[in-house]
């Protein structure tokens, strides 16, 4: 079997995968990295959602072979310590979850959210950038208001520097 190499919350790993391995699985199954949520397998639910060279992707979509070389960051790496991130603190205290399955997808998507659109965020622009990302539980208010308040606060200095940007 081929070996893989890439940083993964800022810690270098190499593995021998199967060439059909998925990052999702290779996260899961040889990292115990078991934030990262399987959904759907079909790439529509972005429960898979993790940031690769600082952008988000839906693990279930990608080889982990072709990561040769990436840093990767997933729900794991997002906190420092017993810190955590902002967006993590704006889900828990605008009730942006239900269950908490789509959580870890949701607040790695509304993280590259802020990262690409800034932290000025309107319902419209945040609804629109979540479309590939469901929930099964809620009416998306309380993870939309969630997402609009982690990006200020991401904005006002209050962001953790992630682990796989180091």
């Amino acid at each position: 079997m081929p070996a893989v190499s890439m940083t993964v919350n800022g810690k270098p790993v190499t593995a021998d995968v199967d060439p059909r391995t998925l990052l999702v699985q290779f996260l899961r199954e040889e990292l115990r990295l078991t934030g990262t949520h399987v959904g759907c397998d079909t790439s529509q639910c972005g429960a898979c959602v993790v940031h690769v060279n600082g952008r988000a992707i839906k693990s279930c979509t990608v080889f982990a072979l072709q990561l040769e070389g990436a840093k990767v960051a997933t729900i794991e790496g997002l906190a420092n310590g017993d810190q955590l991130h902002p967006m993590q603190e704006a889900f828990r205290d605008n009730h942006g979850l239900q269950c908490g399955f789509c959580t870890p997808g949701m607040i790695m998507a509304a993280v590259d959210i802020v990262n690409r659109k800034g932290h000025d965020l309107d319902e419209h622009t945040i609804r629109s950038e979540l479309e590939g990302n469901l929930c099964r539980c809620t009416g998306y208010h309380n993870i939309v208001k969630a997402i609009a308040a982690g990006a200020r606060a991401m904005g006002s200095g209050a962001a953790v520097t992630q682990k796989a940007a180091e």
